[in-house]
């Protein structure tokens, strides 16, 4: 009896042995991506991004598609002039990706700019992933009726102007306005005369001009395109330059392969034909 006990608890053992094996067939030799399939093995990610006021309506449309291109990852905008966001973050502000509207400000964080466009020598921008994004265009716009008749820039130097809306010194729609002015040779009559007024961003400019604030402003094409604001005249490259939006990954990302991902679904046909779509143009 004690025999056949022994018998049968080693063929339970053994048939157990070859259980367990056979279950850990079934895994073995298959990738680590086959099996946590279906496990959601992309963890959630909050993207913050830097970028100029005059790109609100674009990124928040792009926005909206990258939710299904990376479902993991949350984009988190910081909007305004590029001059507060570069002073945002080199005072420490969190960010993965900046979206500059002028070379400036992103020189002034870039190491690999030199020392006389980065004279405080700012290491923020992982200079390898920066690329010119975008180029957009000056224009000069009126409010609805349009009653100081103003029809081009030379009529900014006529009498019957009584307000202009420009931006702020630091904002770079403002420092393209105040070279279009002094060029002309007309800024500081204008500023003397008190006919400026200012704004904090493109967007603040945009607002005096659609409530008639003003006579008119100097603002973007995409930003006279999404307000709906009649354009009567456009800068020409010898007035101001060309318009070009640098993009970076930060150096203090803590997210820079997404960073780096976005960076480039930014650049796909898809996204381009939404910034043409508004006035945009890409950067060549």
């Amino acid at each position: 009896m004690r025999k056949q006990f022994v018998r049968f608890f080693a063929f339970l053992m053994t048939m157990s042995f070859c259980f367990l094996t056979a279950c850990a067939g079934e895994t073995e030799g298959y990738p680590d991506e086959d099996r946590t399939k279906g496990l959601g093995t992309d963890a959630p990610v909050e993207l913050v991004v830097f970028a100029a006021a005059s790109l609100t309506e674009t990124l928040g449309e792009i926005a909206k598609r990258y939710q299904t291109a990376a479902p993991h990852v949350t984009l988190v905008f910081n909007f305004d002039s590029s001059g507060t966001l570069k002073t945002q973050i080199q005072e420490g502000a969190s960010c993965d990706l900046f979206l500059s509207a002028a070379q400036k400000q992103m020189n002034q964080l870039d190491a690999a700019a030199g020392e006389e466009a980065n004279p405080d020598g700012l290491d923020f921008v992982k200079s390898e992933t920066r690329v010119n994004l975008l180029e957009n265009k000056v224009v000069l716009v009126v409010p609805e009726g349009n009653l100081a008749g103003i029809e081009n820039f030379a009529d900014l130097a006529a009498d019957e102007l009584s307000s202009i809306c420009l931006g702020n010194d630091d904002v770079p729609v403002g420092q393209y306005s105040r070279e279009i002015l002094t060029g002309m040779g007309i800024l500081e009559s204008l500023e003397s005369s008190g006919k400026i007024t200012y704004g904090s961003n493109v967007k603040e400019v945009t607002t005096q001009v659609s409530e008639g604030v003003v006579d008119c402003g100097i603002i973007y094409a995409t930003d006279a395109f999404s307000s709906g604001l009649l354009v009567v005249d456009e800068a020409a490259a010898d007035m101001c330059g060309q318009v070009i939006y640098p993009a970076a990954v930060l150096k203090t990302s803590e997210h820079p392969e997404e960073a780096q991902a976005f960076l480039e679904f930014l650049q796909t046909p898809e996204c381009q034909n939404i910034f043409e779509h508004v006035g945009f143009s890409m950067a060549k």
